[in-house]
């Protein structure tokens, strides 16, 4: 799990450096707009409040995040965005999971599938490679943060947490889905700040890669992240955290 993980943080760090063109607040944006559909009280709406916090840990402006509400409750006029996910395998048979909020499919079906033939992957029927994840919410927290290892463990436990693991410079913490924002507003209201929040496809059994095979691998997920309409991409890679580093930087 450790090159995977060290993926998410670098992910998620690199993200922030996208928010900065507003290319990701575009996506944050649709994310919100379709759980607001639900109903536009986060309070109500677990979806809705994931969206948000996510939103939030990428310093997405509070007017932005306001607007996306409205429009998905309708107040302003809905963008008829719809969520699908695509599967497929990579190179070295990685999997692949690709979640997408689109206004057109067929659009962004051909250039899904085009970005999996262009960079060595295929795109695979619905069920093929969805079976080998669990999805989980997970909670990161810096080591920065005087608290000892024992006692945010106890902590994130007695709040409903399945499990709580060191991942270089951060504390992962994973729950169930549903218990995510809960566990979340535990640690918070300790004082904890929290790094970052979301629901993600863990991988049951992380595919080994070389620093080949990772290159490969790499090059393929960040043209669907490119994507406008990609949300996110999940993989059951497995990367040493030198070889991640050295391909990352």
């Amino acid at each position: 799990m450790s090159g995977h993980s060290k993926w998410a943080t670098i992910k998620h760090k690199k993200s922030k450096e996208d928010a900065k063109r507003g290319k990701l607040f575009g996506k944050l944006s649709r994310v919100i707009m379709v759980a607001a559909r639900n109903g536009s009280n986060p309070d109500m709406n677990a979806a809705l409040a994931n969206a948000i916090e996510k939103a939030r840990s990428y310093s997405m402006p509070a007017d932005n995040i306001e607007r996306a509400i409205k429009k998905g409750a309708g107040e302003l006029g809905a963008d008829n965005y719809e969520e699908l996910t695509y599967e497929g395998f990579g190179p070295a048979g990685v999997a692949i999971m690709v979640d997408v909020m689109t206004d057109n499919r067929n659009r962004t079906a051909s250039d899904v599938r085009h970005i999996f033939t262009k960079y060595g992957g295929n795109l695979g029927a619905a069920g093929s490679v969805a079976w080998m994840f669990d999805r989980k919410g997970i909670i990161a927290v810096d080591k920065s943060h005087p608290i000892g290892e024992d006692e945010l463990f106890s902590l994130a436990v007695e709040a409903g947490a399945e499990d709580m693991t060191s991942e270089d410079d951060q504390w992962q913490i994973t729950t169930e889905p549903t218990e995510l924002n809960f566990v979340r507003n535990i640690i918070e209201k300790h004082g904890i700040p929290i790094a970052l929040a979301e629901i993600a496809l863990i991988p049951k059994n992380p595919v080994k890669l070389d620093k080949n095979e990772a290159s490969k691998v790499l090059k393929l997920v960040d043209a669907l992240e490119d994507n406008d309409d990609v949300q996110d991409v999940f993989s059951n890679f497995d990367i040493e955290a030198e070889i991640l580093e050295e391909l990352t930087s």
